[in-house]
Parts: structure tokens; C-alpha cells; sequence
């Protein structure tokens, strides 16, 4: 078990070691360059000394353990080095070696790595290392464009190079750590996760991850940020479709890994981002002002442009635009004249321009309406067009105008080079976001209200913030029959229809017995796709249609399930249940029939659920204007559906170490009042496993 005072030691080093050639040389440039104030020891057999550093022979003739070591000599030799940091008792080490896991014969290695570290918390191995720009310590063998910082955001970044670009960006996002996690051997992201929180001076983090090993070590340490008030955004790459190997059913096209990702961020509050540009300013965002209290905003500009492009592009991301209230509109008439049109977005003109006061004023005016965030669209001139005074003092307005408010404020360019670097800092320095780029702006205002709320939502436990770990299936996996799987489900106090499994022969009597209308289905272990094969058949009204129904099946199989056909239907819905190599079981609730893959309406859902995430995520699908009562249609049995898929996800759990896939499609929703059934039923468990 890793030490987490020893992943303290090694962020935060009083001591380093550095081992190997150039590598070790550059990070002893940057570490000075850095300001590292700390002891540097370096480490090499075959030279005298690295940057004017004398170097000893041998990790074990160092006078004392370090803190911190830099690894970067060949993968044999790395292991004995971090083999013998480990018995001494040093802090940590980066591994910055490649030549492990990732590659076809470096599974040995990666096998004597973990044994020779033991507890000793291994940075990588094959990355680029740690940069914590808040005591000047750089682990790091390459440039970098990060400077020092008191207090800021960390990022964690699975790929070095990425983490070497946000060093370099020019949007003034203050860097506290960069860390690049390689191959997360022994430490993983949510340990990272875990030991930042514990620094007071960090404000946001920032994950740039390919996938997370073990879901409920990182839904824990994420609920530990919360709990300190740290924001998490998260930029996934490499997405994939469980889909293609398993086609058996709707449920597997559904719910790839990609979207329970989405899912798994969305349960634990972590904001998701789309591109880098989308992450800096949301954690910029986040630095300055923290999660906003709504997304309720408003935008002044000189320009109606400026103004509609806001309105057009903050209204698709659901961004509130309430009016100016009263009082303000009335002050702000009398302040303009009856040329400027009171609205929001504010488009104020140019008759204050260059007017510090008016300004002043004018800005303070909108922002007393109680906006969650207030925008200035402002974008600079080129530097060798005008010396911008001008300019300046609409940011000094907007400044002073949060100030006179109380209410927060941000500087937006339409465009991201149209704020320079000067604007930022002063900005930044006054607690006023400085944004770049309108999209990127109104996303990172969307997700930093999103963060609140969804905060908001886990406080009063009511929905779930963890994620279920489960244990993979041994046995073979068989499909079921339709009768034997609603009979399962039957058995689980899950609602199926009258039915009754008989010979072809057999069918007309029975559908007699049960009443007329029925549905005659081929049964078969062999047919998932029962009505593309021609094994199903609807509304039947009398014997003779059934007979002649089974007959026609004949071809497919020598039995058939007859039921009574469910009418008065307000919705069909899916309900599945998919296993996913990380994840393991979640469910897939989305509009069902004939519309599943036309409409790809569906929303994944994590095990374990509540009733409140089950709600959330229906009213998310198009379809639940369906269930409430479209247009004078009598609304569907919504209380009797979530009672169904909570029995779903409780069938599920209970079964996990059997259950392969279940696909429920369709589930009849009824009008209010009359529940919900089953009408067709999927499901592919371990051969000769007893079903609880």
C-alpha cells in the first residue's frame, strides 16, 4: 500500500535525486530554472558531474534518501534503482523509463517493477514526470512554460506531450501541478486526485485521462475534492463501442464505454469538457470564480452582433437569460436615452465609450439585476494599431462594477487572441474571469453552474455517487429463451404478460384459454431477433389466426409462447442491462420498439441507482414528453416504470456474477395508474448457474 505521506514527499521535495544522463542534466536545469531551493543530488556512474553537480556512483552512496528521484536510465537498470529507493526509504520517484506495459516484451519488467517498489509511489513508468510550480520543484526533462504560482489548478495528464501544450498555453490559466501519469504502475489517477486535495492551494483539477482503472477507488477520491470544494473537469479521449463485439442486442449498440464514462462523470460531478481550449477556460473559470450558483447571466456589449451572438450560442447551451429588472432598466433609461433598447444581452452603444464613470455605472446597473455571472464582450485591438487606453478603461469599469455589486463578473473575447496577456492578469488579479473565445466562454459558464448544481444534488443524498465494482463471469454464456427469461422475471416480481408456452398444436386452444387479442412468438435459444425471422406475430382475434400463426413458425422451432396482447399503450419503452470490461453492469433506459437504434434515445445509468437518478434520467429522453401526456394523450404509469427498473438494476446486482446482457424491449407503459409490462425479453447468463 502506497504511503501518502511519502506522495506528499515526493510532490513537494526538499531533496532530489536525479539519475542518468541527459534526462537527469535537464531537470536539473529546469529545477534551477524552477527556483528549487531544495538539495539536488545527481547520479551516474559514468560521468563526473551533471550541470556542475559532482555525482556519486550509486543511488545507496547518496547521504540520505531523497524525497524525490528522477529515473531515467534502461529499464534493467531502472528497477534495481527504484528497487533500492524503496529499502532506503525515500519518498517517491519518477519513472521517466519506457519499455514496460506498454510494450510486447516489457510485461516482465512491469512485473519486477512492482516488486521492487513495493510502497514506494512510483511516478509513471514512461512519462514525462511532475512539475508543482507552487515551490519550484520539476521533475521534468523538457521545457515547459508554466511560471510560479501561490495558488492554482492542477492537471493530470495520461499523455506527456499534452501535458507539456497546457504548460505552453497563452489563456493565463494558472498552473499549480502538472503531473503526466504514463503508465500508472502504482500510482493512478485517483491517488493523484486524493493527495492534491490535500493542498490548500489548490483550486481546480484538470484530467486529461484515456480511461480510469478502478471506478470506485476514483469515484471515491473524486467525492473526496468535493467534500474539500475542489471542481474536477475532465477531457476523455479514446472512446469505444462495446457494440461490435456483442450485437445480440439494442442494449449493446446502446451503451458503449464512451457514454458510461459521460455517465460516470455526470453521477460523481465532474464536468466534461470536449477539447483543451474548453478545459483551460473552464479551470480558469473555476480558479477565479469557483462552481457559479446558476447559470442565470447576463451580456453587455457596444454591438448588437456581439450581443446576438451571445444570445444565439448561450441560449443552445441552456444558459438563462432573464430581463433586466425594473429598477435597473428605469436607471439605465434615464442614464442612455431612449436610443438604447433595455435588454439582455445589453447591447449599451458606443455613447459612454471611453466614459470611466458612465461605465462604471452603466455595468454596475445590469449586474445589481443578481446574474449568477455578468459578461463584457470586449475584444482589443492589435498592439501596433492603438495603445487601447480606451479599452482599458471598459475593463477597469467592469471591475469596478463587480465590486459595487457584489456580483461576479467576467471579461469574454469573441475571439481568444483578442484579449492580451496584460488584460488577464489585471483581470485575474481582481477576481474578474477573464474569457477567451465565445464558445469555449459560454460552455465553461454552462459547466461551472452545471458543477453546483450536480454538487447540490449529492449533498441531499438522494442520488448516488459511487459506482459498483463487479467481478467478471467465468462460465460460458448462454442466451435464454424468451420463456425461460420472463419467467425469471416474473418469479422477481417484474410485471410479464399472461402467457403460456405450447406445442404448435396446442397454440389455438390455449389462446382461447388466455383471451383474444394474443401474440404468437417461435421459441428459441437460437433467435435474439425473433421478428426479423419472422417469429413473432401481433393482434391475433381468434383460433385460427393463432393456428395458422404457429404453423408459419414452425421452420424456427417446435414450441411457442402465447400471450395476451398488451393494448392501451402510452409509450414503449428499453430497459437493458450491458456488462462492460471496466465498468461491469449498467443499465440502458431509452425509447423503445421500433424506434431504439432510429432514435438513439437512451440514457446509461450506473449501478447502483436511486429512484431520484432514474427520474433525472428519463426526463433527459425525448420520450418523457410521451410519458407525461403529449398533447391531451393520457400520461403514462411513470411511478409503475421506475419501480420496474429499480427491480431491473436490484435483479442485476443480485445476479452479477452470472448476468452477461439483458435486453427488455419493449417495455409496455401504460396510462397512470394501470403499471407497466414486459413485452419482450432478452437475457444471456453463465451456462448451468442457478439464477437467485
Amino acid at each position: 500500500m502506497v504511503s501518502h505521506d511519502n506522495i506528499k514527499r515526493l510532490l513537494n521535495p526538499k531533496t532530489l535525486a536525479v539519475i542518468g544522463g541527459r534526462e537527469a542534466s535537464e531537470v536539473i536545469r529546469q529545477s534551477r530554472k524552477m527556483g528549487f531551493k531544495g538539495t539536488i543530488w545527481a547520479v551516474n556512474p559514468k560521468r563526473e558531474e551533471l550541470e556542475g553537480i559532482k555525482c556519486f556512483r550509486s543511488i545507496t552512496d547518496l547521504p540520505e534518501a531523497p524525497d524525490a528521484a528522477f529515473v531515467a536510465v534502461p529499464r534493467a537498470p531502472a528497477v534495481e534503482v527504484i528497487g533500492d529507493l524503496n529499502r532506503m526509504g525515500a519518498g517517491g520517484a519518477v519513472c521517466y523509463t519506457s519499455g514496460f506495459s506498454e510494450t510486447s516484451d516489457g510485461q516482465a519488467y512491469h512485473h519486477t517493477l512492482l516488486d521492487k517498489a513495493g510502497d514506494l509511489p512510483v511516478v509513471g513508468p514512461n512519462c514525462y514526470g511532475l512539475l508543482n510550480y507552487l515551490d519550484g520543484a520539476a521533475l521534468w526533462p523538457d521545457h515547459h512554460g508554466g511560471v510560479h504560482v501561490d495558488k492554482g489548478v492542477a492537471i493530470i495528464a495520461q499523455s506527456g506531450n499534452i501535458g507539456i501544450s497546457l504548460t505552453m498555453q497563452e489563456r493565463s490559466l494558472p498552473l499549480a501541478y502538472m503531473i503526466s501519469v504514463g503508465n500508472q504502475a502504482l500510482l493512478s489517477i485517483s491517488d493523484y486526485i486524493d493527495a492534491l486535495c490535500e493542498d490548500d492551494r489548490i483550486t481546480a483539477i484538470g484530467l486529461h485521462l484515456e480511461g480510469v482503472e478502478n471506478i470506485s477507488e476514483f469515484c471515491r477520491a473524486v467525492n473526496k475534492a468535493r467534500s474539500k470544494g475542489i471542481p474536477i473537469v475532465a477531457l476523455k479521449s479514446g472512446g469505444s463501442d462495446i457494440g461490435a463485439e456483442i450485437a445480440l442486442s439494442h442494449t449493446s449498440t446502446l451503451a458503449g464505454s464512451d457514454e458510461l464514462y459521460s455517465a460516470l462523470f455526470q453521477r460523481i460531478g465532474i464536468a466534461r469538457v470536449r477539447t483543451l481550449s474548453e478545459m483551460v477556460e473552464t479551470l480558469k473559470l473555476l480558479h477565479v470564480a469557483g462552481p457559479l450558483s446558476g447559470n442565470n447571466i447576463s451580456s453587455l456589449s457596444c454591438s448588437g452582433g456581439d450581443a446576438a451572438l451571445i444570445a444565439d450560442f448561450g441560449s443552445q447551451l441552456g444558459l438563462g437569460f432573464n430581463p433586466i429588472p425594473d429598477v435597473q432598466a428605469s436607471q439605465l433609461r434615464k442614464q442612455l436615452g431612449d436610443k438604447v433598447s433595455i435588454s439582455n444581452p445589453f447591447d449599451y452603444h458606443t455613447y459612454i465609450w471611453g466614459d470611466i464613470e458612465e461605465k462604471t455605472d452603466c455595468f454596475t446597473r445590469v449586474m445589481q439585476g443578481g446574474y449568477d455571472i455578468s459578461l463584457l464582450v470586449l475584444d482589443y485591438p492589435k498592439s501596433d494599431l492603438s495603445e487601447a487606453h480606451e479599452w482599458d478603461i471598459a475593463l477597469d469599469a467592469m471591475i469596478a462594477a463587480q465590486r459595487n455589486s457584489g456580483y461576479q463578473a467576467a471579461v469574454l473575447a469573441t475571439l481568444p487572441e483578442n484579449l492580451p496577456e496584460k488584460a488577464r492578469s489585471t483581470l485575474i488579479r481582481n477576481n474578474v474571469v477573464p474569457l477567451q473565445g465565445v464558445e469555449d466562454g459560454l460552455k465553461a459558464i454552462s459547466s461551472a453552474a452545471w458543477i453546483n448544481a450536480r454538487w447540490k444534488e449529492l449533498a441531499n443524498h438522494k442520488v448516488s455517487s459511487t459506482v459498483e465494482k463487479f467481478s467478471k463471469i467465468e462460465n460460458e454464456i448462454i442466451l435464454l429463451d424468451e420463456a425461460r427469461a420472463k419467467s425469471i422475471l416474473g418469479k422477481q416480481g417484474i410485471p410479464i404478460p399472461i402467457s403460456e408456452m405450447v406445442s404448435i398444436s396446442e397454440a389455438g386452444l390455449t389462446a382461447e384459454q388466455i383471451g383474444f387479442p394474443v401474440v404468437v412468438k417461435a421459441v428459441s435459444t437460437e433467435l435474439a431477433h425473433k421478428t426479423e425471422a419472422g417469429g413473432v406475430a401481433l393482434n391475433l382475434q381468434n383460433a385460427e389466426e393463432v393456428i395458422s400463426a404457429a404453423e408459419r413458425m414452425a421452420h424456427l422451432s417446435d414450441k411457442v409462447l402465447v400471450e395476451n396482447m398488451i393494448t392501451d399503450v402510452v409509450a414503449e419503452v428499453i430497459i437493458g442491462v450491458t456488462r462492460d470490461p471496466q465498468f461491469g453492469l449498467s443499465l440502458v433506459v431509452g425509447s423503445g420498439g421500433i424506434w431504439v437504434e432510429l432514435l438513439q434515445d437512451s440514457i446509461p445509468l450506473l449501478l447502483p441507482i436511486s429512484r431520484d437518478d432514474v427520474l433525472s434520467a428519463l426526463k433527459k429522453l425525448k420520450l418523457y414528453r410521451l410519458l407525461e401526456g403529449y398533447r391531451g394523450q393520457p400520461a403514462g404509469d411513470i411511478d409503475a416504470l421506475i419501480d420496474v427498473i429499480l427491480s431491473v438494476a436490484d435483479f442485476a446486482l443480485h445476479n452479477q456474477k452470472t448476468l452477461a446482457e439483458m435486453d427488455l424491449n419493449p417495455v409496455m407503459v401504460l396510462p397512470k395508474g394501470k403499471g407497466v409490462v414486459i413485452a419482450d425479453a432478452m437475457i444471456r447468463m453463465a451456462k448451468e448457474e442457478r439464477v437467485n
